[in-house]
């Protein structure tokens, strides 16, 4: 049973963390016979907030398990992305009728675990639907845990990730024999590899988004940010360490992409820049992996490649879905084996799920031979390894107030209205602001 009561200073504190998350918007395979008896049956409510491609796969998915288990009444209910998603979910959770599952983007975990809105899980739970940390990737495995217990089941790595358009690349002189991109090991090598695309285009050599977009900025920053070394909170966000001389290395660099020297749009936002390396108007494009199916569906020549290391480490801003199980004030066995048998045929399903971009935490879909012929998804998948997630803080996370905070200060420099000191000082008083914040929890 999980212990503990919902006191009224918890549910203050849950509200508290649920309204910190209003203040910002930005995300044949039946399961191996492992023994289980299964719970008779029952109505099982799944809440996520997939949209787009993302969501025709969750719906495929979703009726796949209807078919397998015809038993098991699912009830799923999508929401809207972001911040209302999780304020919803919180205060479903502090008023006693959360979903039995829902959709978790890893990231949040400083803000609910730490709250006590999720139920943590034991190695026999997850061994009972065969199911150990051996079965999963270790990085979104190693966040999937909260004060060394686990409490979310990962489903993904969805990392920022370098698109290249085969044909311009191969024009510019920046491919391989096979192919492949040309490795680009310094920031010099990149700015010279967006200018031979450039002169290929006639237009640009980078599509990236800076207006009206704070996350995409900010995901760009974090990398490069990380490769240097860069750290920005401890004390899970309570103290700032930010390192300023890294991050003016960082904005400025991003700035002469833009500014200094026109290789990317100042002032793109999000759809202009898909539209631009759709149309091949850019050579390179810096996004998440979920654009995939959308230069697919363009028919352009394109590949992708793991995000270069031009900083020195490998790094690379990432988040992962994740399944989480709300707490319940008294637990219910049947309700958390039904749980776990949904999560685990989602999992099993993770080859359709790739199809959209993003890499399995699922070991057997990772490792198989099914995925490592998915292309371009393979090509991007040791990204995997080097991801880094925002800086834990209980205001942190995809879409929170910190995001969008740094990604604002990050492309006022990236569009000129401010130098990159200027963007630094901006940053720094925002963290400052954040962690001078008394968490509610």
């Amino acid at each position: 049973m999980v212990r503990g009561t919902l006191t009224r200073r918890r549910f203050l504190a849950g509200c508290a963390t649920a309204g910190g998350a209003l203040a910002a918007s930005a995300c044949g395979w039946p399961a191996q016979g492992f023994g289980l008896a299964a719970p008779s049956g029952g109505v099982l409510t799944y809440w996520n907030l997939f949209g787009g491609g993302d969501g025709v796969r969750m719906v495929a998915m979703q009726d796949a398990f209807g078919r397998q288990r015809p038993d098991i009444s699912l009830d799923a209910t999508t929401l809207t992305w972001g911040n209302p998603y999780y304020t919803k979910l919180s205060m479903a959770t502090l008023g006693g009728a959360p979903p039995d599952v829902a959709i978790m983007h890893l990231a949040r975990m400083p803000q609910l675990a730490p709250a006590g809105l999720l139920r943590p899980l034991s190695d026999d739970e997850l061994a009972r639907h065969g199911m150990s940390a051996q079965d999963f990737a270790p990085n979104p495995w190693q966040q999937s845990h909260s004060n060394g217990r686990l409490y979310a089941i990962p489903l993904d790595t969805h990392p920022f990730t370098l698109y290249y358009n085969t044909d311009v690349g191969r024009k510019a002189g920046l491919l391989a024999d096979d192919g492949s991109l040309l490795p680009l090991t310094s920031p010099g090598a990149l700015l010279a590899a967006f200018d031979a695309a450039r002169r290929v285009t006639g237009q640009f050599g980078l599509a990236i988004s800076t207006a009206n977009d704070p996350a995409t900025p900010w995901r760009a920053f974090l990398t490069f940010y990380t490769q240097l070394g860069g750290e920005m909170l401890r004390d899970n966000g309570a103290g700032v360490v930010f390192d300023r001389a890294h991050a003016l290395t960082v904005l400025e660099f991003l700035r002469e992409l833009t500014i200094g020297r026109s290789l990317a749009p100042s002032n793109f936002d999000y759809g202009s820049t898909v539209a631009l390396f759709a149309s091949q108007g850019a050579g390179f494009y810096w996004e998440g992996e979920w654009e995939v199916t959308t230069f697919q569906t363009a028919r352009i020549p394109f590949d992708m490649a793991p995000f270069p290391a031009v900083f020195g480490r490998a790094a690379i801003q990432a988040d992962s879905h994740s399944f989480v199980i709300p707490r319940l004030e008294h637990d219910d066995p049947e309700r958390l084996d039904r749980a776990l048998i949904f999560i685990r045929s989602m999992l099993d399903q993770s080859q359709t799920w790739a199809e959209g971009g993003h890499i399995p935490a699922w070991r057997p879909t990772l490792d198989s031979a099914a995925y490592r012929a998915l292309k371009p998804q393979a090509h991007y998948a040791s990204a995997a390894d080097s991801v880094v997630y925002d800086p834990p803080a209980w205001y942190s996370g995809s879409g929170s107030d910190f995001e969008v905070a740094m990604g604002s200060a990050i492309a006022a420099v990236m569009n000129g209205t401010l130098g990159p000191a200027a963007g630094a000082d901006q940053m720094l008083a925002a963290l400052e602001r954040l962690a001078g914040t008394a968490s509610p929890v």
